[in-house]
């Protein structure tokens, strides 16, 4: 009897494997468009005048993030590349940046995020952060609160 049952199961899983199989005669292939499946018909549409249009580099803009205070800190950014360490205060980085393809519709976001530092009355405040694109600052640290100085470049 168990004999009899392990070959009815892998019958019964063969056939349905085999039905649910492509038959390879060229008939529907479970799409309803004639056979073709449905990258086929994607890579048939025509191409978006809006990609085509946003391509190569926009204008260079010379960007400098800084961060003020004294001491070290943990700050992240992101600027031609990102990164997240420990530095010592004041501390900046410069850097040439174009947007490229959709970028320069929509931005490239630029980024520094200071770490905390011991303030004048001995307790841990925000350093302060800024942004500067082409010799004009565009972002700045109101306060001591360590929010984030950001930025999107287009």
């Amino acid at each position: 009897m168990r004999k009899s049952l392990t070959a009815t199961a892998f019958v019964l899983a063969a056939a349905l494997l085999t039905g649910c199989g492509n038959s390879g005669d060229g008939g529907e292939s479970g799409d309803k468009a004639g056979g073709k499946d449905s990258a086929a018909q994607q890579s048939e549409k025509p191409k978006d005048s809006t990609a085509e249009r946003i391509t190569g580099e926009g204008t260079p803009h010379e960007v400098t993030i800084e961060v003020l205070g004294t001491g070290e800190a943990n700050v992240m950014w992101t600027l031609d590349d990102s990164g997240f360490e420990k530095k010592t205060l004041p501390w900046k980085e410069t850097a040439t940046i174009a947007a490229v393809g959709a970028e320069q519709k929509v931005g490239r976001l630029v980024i520094v995020t200071p770490g905390t530092i011991m303030g004048p009355d001995s307790k841990l405040v925000g350093a302060r952060c800024s942004i500067t694109v082409d010799g004009k600052v565009v972002a700045k640290s109101a306060d001591d609160s360590g929010k984030p100085c950001r930025y999107m470049l287009k």
